[in-house]
């Protein structure tokens, strides 16, 4: 058995040879940026997701504050700008459970709306109506739409994990 002869420059240039062909080696590329690309398509992805929730938890609240405008305006007096004192004050808590069961629905994503507060109340309009002056119903409600992902959108140390706003609807009075 003949002893072989280590041989240091033939080593580099194997090793030359090695690192050459692997840097032309085009095997896996795509691989690294799929790697680089795909935790921006995810939060591409989550911003898409989130936002139609957002969207769809307000358009629910602002289905709901509707309902019970409608309601308001069928169960308060039609007189009431005639009468003295009228009030519509009574109404808040059945107001405040209608505009929580619209909110509630039965849809695909649960809503993330919570009702802090709703207010009723009342104007009397002149000369716009056949009733002269005519009253117009109207419900706030302050409603928080709460972000479940609000975690992934942190951007620049600001966090925006729920959005708080007023939604109202008007409707005049017919009375029952």
């Amino acid at each position: 058995m003949a002893a072989m002869k280590h041989n240091p420059a033939k080593q580099g240039r194997n090793a030359n040879r090695g690192r050459r062909s692997f840097m032309r080696e085009e095997r896996g590329a795509a691989l690294v940026e799929f790697a680089i690309i795909l935790p921006m398509m995810l939060l591409i992805f989550a911003v898409i997701i989130e936002g139609s929730r957002m969207m769809i938890s307000f358009q629910a609240a602002i289905s709901g504050v509707r309902d019970a405008t409608r309601y308001l305006s069928r169960v308060a007096p039609v007189d009431i700008c005639s009468t003295s004192g009228g009030s519509v004050a009574s109404y808040s808590a059945q107001l405040h459970t209608i505009v929580s069961q619209g909110i509630s629905g039965n849809s695909v994503f649960p809503t993330a709306v919570t009702v802090n507060f709703v207010t009723p109340s009342f104007n009397c309009v002149a000369g716009t109506y056949r009733v002269n002056p005519a009253g117009v119903a109207q419900v706030t409600a302050n409603v928080t739409i709460t972000f479940p992902f609000a975690g992934l959108f942190t951007l620049n140390g600001q966090n925006l994990p729920q959005i708080t706003t007023n939604v109202t609807d008007a409707a005049r009075i017919f009375g029952t």
